[in-house]
C-alpha cells in the first residue's frame, strides 16, 4: 500500500538519512514530503542535496523550502547575506564541498548546479492534501496556504495554534526537540527531531501514525505516534 511519508529537518546529516530510508523501506510508490532544511550543521549537506536530486527523479517527491535553504540561495545572490549564512551553518555546508575545510565566497562556485536549482526553483513553499497541510515552520490559522507569510512559512515558530481554516492537520519541522520526540497538538505535529545535535531524523507515516527515526551513529527506533505524545 502506498504511503504518503513526511521527513524532518535533514541538516546535512546524510548518514542518518540513507539509515531512514532503508529502515522505513521507502519505495517509489510512496508519496515523499521532505519539510525542508536540508543543509547546514550537519557534516555532508553536498550529498543530501545529491540524494534529493536524484530522488526526484525517480520517486514522488514534494521538496519543502526551509529557512536554511533560503539562506543558502540567498547567500548566493546577496553578498551581504554571506556571512549570516555561514554563521547560521553554512560554513559546515560549504565545508562539505571542499577537501580542505577552507571556506570563502569561492567556495559557493563548487556548488553544482543541479543543486541550486534545487534549493532555488525546485523546492516549494508548502504541499497540500485533501486531509493535511505539510509546511516547514508554521501557518495562520485563519488564512489560506497561498496567502501565508514567507516569515510564517520558514520562520515562525511551532505553536498551539488553532486548527487551520481548511480544516486539514498541519505537519511541519523548523522548531528543533530536544528531547528527540515529536510534539503534537489537536490541530498539527512537528517532527523536527534535531538529528544534527545527536538527535534523530524522523519519518512520520501521516496515516497510520507510524514514526520511524535514525541516527548519524546508525541507530534506529520505530513507535506510533500515539504512544509517545
Amino acid at each position: 500500500m502506498p504511503r504518503l511519508l513526511a521527513i524532518g529537518d535533514i541538516h546535512g546529516c546524510y548518514k542518518a538519512l540513507v539509515t531512514l530510508e532503508t529502515f522505513v523501506e521507502i519505495t517509489p510508490d510512496d508519496t515523499l514530503v521532505t519539510l525542508g532544511d536540508y543543509v547546514d550543521r550537519g557534516p555532508d549537506s553536498r550529498r543530501v542535496l545529491d540524494w534529493l536530486v536524484s530522488k526526484d527523479k525517480t520517486h514522488k517527491l514534494n521538496p519543502l523550502r526551509g529557512n536554511h535553504d533560503l539562506m543558502m540561495a540567498q547567500a548566493r545572490l546577496k553578498k551581504d547575506h554571506f556571512q549570516r549564512w555561514l554563521n547560521f551553518g553554512g560554513y559546515e555546508a560549504l565545508c562539505s564541498y571542499t577537501i580542505d575545510n577552507k571556506v570563502n565566497a569561492d567556495t559557493m562556485n563548487l556548488v553544482p548546479r543541479s543543486h541550486w536549482h534545487f534549493i532555488s526553483d525546485r523546492v516549494l513553499p508548502y504541499y497540500e492534501t485533501e486531509q493535511y497541510i505539510f509546511v516547514h515552520a508554521s501557518y495562520d490559522a485563519d488564512v489560506p496556504m497561498s496567502a501565508a507569510d514567507d516569515y510564517v512559512l520558514y520562520w515562525e515558530k511551532f505553536s498551539f495554534h488553532p486548527r487551520h481554516v481548511s480544516g486539514k492537520i498541519v505537519v511541519c519541522g523548523h522548531t528543533s526537540q530536544k528531547s528527540g520526540l515529536p510534539i503534537r497538538t489537536e490541530n498539527a505535529i512537528c517532527i523536527d527531531t534535531r538529528v544534527y545535535d545527536n538527535g534523530w531524523l524522523s519519518c512520520l507515516d501521516v496515516d497510520s501514525k507510524m514514526l520511524w527515526q535514525a541516527n548519524q551513529a546508525g541507530e534506529t527506533r520505530k513507535f506510533y505516534l500515539d504512544d509517545v505524545c
